[in-house]
Order: structure tokens, then C-alpha cells, then sequence
């Protein structure tokens, strides 16, 4: 944004905004030093978006799951619950992993024993 402005105008404006702030305001300004205290900053990027190991987004995953789940079958608990799961893998969450693990582990368990996982 500042590559707009010539360097006077931006000298100009920036003692404007330190003149208008408060005495707390200055005062940190001075603390940091003037000449490296910069009002005017150009925007930050944007996040990364988080992708999983196939380059999915958890937008992408949480719709795929919740589409190929019949409707009359899930709340929206499970639907948040599912979104947590999904948000906990993709960013590689220890307790998402262990509650994954568990109900893999727990699954087969539950199979071995001859009882219906769900």
C-alpha cells in the first residue's frame, strides 16, 4: 500500500496519526522508536488453508462424509462431532488421534467379541 505514496507523504501522515494518538499510544510508539514504528502497514496474507494428506480442505472432507451419510441418520451433533474429528486430523490434533485410534481399535474389538460395531 505505501508503494502509492511518496515517502514524504508517508512521513507526513504518519506524524498525523502519532500527533491524534493518546499519551499511552506515543508512549509505546517512543518505547519501539519512531523511526521503526510503522502505521501503515500493507495487509497481511491470508492463512494457509489447511489441506489433508490427499490436498483436501476440511470444508471438502465434511461435505463428502456428510453427503454419502443418509441425512435421517445423523444429528447435528454428529455432524459437529464429525467437523471436530475432521478439524483434529487435518491438524494433527493429539486427542483427535487418540479418539480415532480408539475407535479403530475399539471397532475391531467389538468385531472380534462377534458383537454388531454400530
Amino acid at each position: 500500500m505505501q508503494e502509492k505514496f511518496t515517502p514524504q507523504q508517508i512521513e507526513k501522515k504518519k506524524k498525523a496519526i502519532f500527533d491524534s494518538m493518546g499519551k499511552r499510544g506515543q508512549k509505546y510508539v517512543m518505547k519501539i522508536g519512531y523511526e521503526k514504528w510503522d502505521p501503515i502497514q500493507n495487509p497481511k496474507d491470508p492463512i494457509d488453508i489447511r489441506t489433508d494428506k490427499t490436498k483436501r480442505t476440511s470444508k471438502m472432507l465434511i461435505s463428502k462424509f456428510l453427503q454419502q451419510t443418509k441425512s435421517d441418520e445423523y444429528s447435528s451433533a454428529f455432524a459437529r462431532g464429525a467437523l471436530e474429528m475432521c478439524l483434529g486430523i487435518i491438524n494433527d490434533d493429539e486427542k483427535i488421534r487418540g479418539m480415532y485410534e480408539f475407535s479403530h481399535w475399539y471397532r475391531a474389538l467389538l468385531k472380534k467379541e462377534g458383537h454388531d460395531p454400530f
